[in-house]
């Protein structure tokens, strides 16, 4: 995973470090390889994930354009999410971070950058 100064925003609150995958091959790698991760990843576009190949579980927040949370969901290792409609980003941490970030649908997430919104 790339460094990265993004920080994630759940409903306003500084939460965690976000890393953003924005790209088709940053996307087909996601969190493969990796053991667990400090904050979030953002994939975008997006509407599923899978856990091919992964060694631990993960939520998953499925968000709409405007990245409101329209779905939550535990991820297990091997397991799929399913496109659904209106759903064009996928927010992915380890299984039990979005609990403790207060992450729920209808939560709004924002990424910023040195305190500027993007």
């Amino acid at each position: 995973m790339r460094t990265t100064t993004l920080r994630l925003h759940v409903d306003g609150r500084d939460v965690a470090p976000l890393w953003l995958a924005d790209s088709y091959w940053r996307r087909a790698r996601g969190l493969l390889g990796t053991r667990s991760i400090p904050g979030a990843l953002l994939l975008r576009p997006g509407n599923s994930v899978h856990g091919m190949g992964m060694l631990y579980a993960l939520d998953v927040a499925l968000l709409d354009d405007e990245a409101t949370v329209l779905h939550v969901l535990t991820l297990r290792p091997f397991g799929l999410t399913r496109p659904r409609p209106g759903v064009r980003q996928v927010l992915e941490a380890n299984r039990g971070s979005f609990s403790r970030w207060g992450l729920r649908v209808g939560s709004r997430i924002t990424a910023h950058d040195n305190g500027n919104g993007r």
